[in-house]
């Protein structure tokens, strides 16, 4: 299995913003800095469940909202992962995309 940080740090950060809170707000009400917080929501950092429970409990929400759809298969993870880039490329690039897998399976078949 395979946690994605970056996600769960995703999550918070959009519930956070939603509710109108800054960094600095929460950072000071869970008294850690500014630094961690934007690590945590970058998903550089791993975050422990007593913070996860305490980030819940500032910004008012089940703890469950940070974790939906967070840990999956480690295939399933990088599927994920690809389409999530995906979703970010224009069209040309996605052509270029494509063009590159199709030369990586011409080559597995050499």
């Amino acid at each position: 299995m395979h946690i994605d940080y970056r996600q769960i740090g995703q999550h918070i950060k959009a519930v956070r913003k939603k509710r109108k809170l800054t960094q600095e707000w929460l950072a000071e009400r869970l008294d850690v800095s500014v630094g961690y917080i934007s690590q945590i929501e970058r998903g550089i950092t791993k975050i422990s469940l007593d913070l996860l429970a305490a980030i819940a409990t500032a910004l008012d929400c089940d703890i469950s909202l940070f974790l939906q759809g967070v840990t999956m298969e480690a295939q399933s993870y990088l599927e994920n992962e690809f389409y999530n880039q995906w979703k970010q490329l224009t069209p040309e690039n996605r052509r270029l995309v494509i063009k590159i897998v199709g030369c990586i399976i011409e080559q597995q078949q050499s």
